[in-house]
């Protein structure tokens, strides 16, 4: 087999120590280096004098990217590899037969390199998982708060949309006092705006909804609770302004594009630019992309017959944000994505609508961001505009099985 690099490193990367096998033509040096700043650099200098063409890194947990950054700082090329794409035979497992084997595989041009992206965006990625983290943190408390209301006998989840908004946080002062609240005292707040005058329960049912029995312990706990949402929400804030100094004014551009597409919020397109980033190039297709975020159906084929292929593992925190912003397009009355979710859910179920709902999401994505064009949707009677005579015989049938008679006089004319 034709060799690809003349010089080549693979690398078997552990917590403390990294196993390196440099090839050369196929003359081969084994050295071992620890996990320490200083021994990764003498590492990079190993690899310069010895004029490596390509170095290929495990992707191992965390452990990759200390190694990855000082590569990168080096210039020296590098790739990172999914290690369930490089496992050897079982029965030959060393740390040096696994280096060696890496070298070898990437010496003949038989490795796919993962898609790292740049220092900056990577840094913007990590901020983005953080603040989901918090989000969700701070929606755990919330939910958490909402069982010992339940336990106290308090129904304010089907009087009050949000437990923490304006409104419920004035009536919880009074909840968390002991005091009882009467339909005047809400009347009262009400009329000097402390609360909301549009709440869809009347002050009568507020005030049976909030008069529970809450013990002296739930009280505590409720307002542990409620101080660290407000920390929570102070670091989300803190979180955005970073992310905000962060952002390029392509990138800033790219939200703007991105939040017109129904379901796709602010903080939705950041996170899916982190991950994706402003440069196209690196997918050739729209397919592409969707196979390498998971949203697309996988390959599961044999003896000529195509079987029912499950979704792959895609990124995580991509998937995550396409599938939620797939939720809310679901929703948009009117639109592409509304209607595609109606016509497969009959059929498929609700998760394999969303899923599909995901990947066109996903498709419209990926020519925005390459384009550089604003959004433009389809509508909801897109698909039927297609096969438009078939599916009028189709539902002449259904009419017939019913009962109803329709004669060629009364059928219907295509346009």
């Amino acid at each position: 087999m034709e060799a690809m690099h003349s010089v080549s490193c693979g690398m078997d990367v552990h917590k403390k120590i990294i196993v390196c096998c440099l090839m050369r033509g196929r003359r081969k040096e084994i050295r071992e280096f620890g996990a320490s700043t200083r021994e990764l650099i003498e590492l990079a200098s190993w690899l310069k004098e010895n004029g490596c063409e390509m170095a290929a890194i495990e992707s191992t947990a965390s452990y990759w990217k200390p190694l990855y950054n000082i590569l990168e700082a080096e210039g020296i090329p590098a790739m990172v590899v999914n290690a369930q794409h490089i496992k050897a035979l079982p029965g030959r497992k060393t740390d040096t037969l696994d280096a060696e084997w890496i070298a070898d595989l990437l010496r003949h041009g038989l490795l796919r390199a993962s898609y790292i992206p740049g220092r900056p965006q990577r840094e913007l990625r990590e901020l983005l998982t953080y603040r989901k983290s918090l989000a969700v943190d701070a929606a755990s408390e919330q939910n958490r708060i909402q069982k010992m209301l339940e336990g106290g006998n308090i129904k304010r989840s089907g009087t009050i949309s949000s437990i923490i908004g304006k409104s419920g946080i004035h009536l919880f002062s009074c909840i968390m006092n002991g005091e009882a609240v009467a339909a005047e005292d809400i009347r009262r707040m009400i009329a000097e705006g402390v609360i909301s005058s549009r709440l869809k329960a009347t002050p009568e049912e507020l005030a049976d909804d909030l008069n529970g029995v809450l013990t002296p312990v739930q009280r505590k706990m409720i307002g542990i609770c409620l101080e660290h949402i407000e920390y929570l929400n102070k670091r989300i804030d803190e979180i955005d302004s970073i992310i905000d100094d962060n952002l390029s004014a392509d990138m800033q551009e790219l939200v703007e594009l991105l939040t017109e597409i129904p379901g796709v919020g602010e903080n939705s397109a950041k996170t899916i630019l982190s991950v994706i980033g402003t440069d196209m190039s690196g997918f050739p297709t729209a397919a592409h992309l969707a196979s390498w975020a998971g949203v697309c159906p996988g390959n599961n084929e044999s003896a000529g017959k195509r079987r029912s292929g499950k979704t792959r593992r895609g990124n995580s925190l991509l998937r995550t944000t396409l599938v939620l912003c797939a939720q809310g397009a679901s929703r948009a009355k009117g639109s592409f994505f509304a209607a595609q979710y109606s016509r497969l859910m009959i059929r498929r179920g609700k998760n394999r609508a969303k899923m599909a709902v995901a990947h066109s999401l996903l498709i419209a994505i990926y020519y925005i961001i390459r384009d550089r064009v604003p959004f433009r949707d389809l509508g909801e009677d897109y698909c039927n505009r297609f096969n438009t005579e078939s599916k009028i015989n189709m539902y002449i049938k259904k009419l017939a099985s019913l009962g109803v008679d329709i004669s060629a006089d009364t059928k219907p004319a295509l346009a």
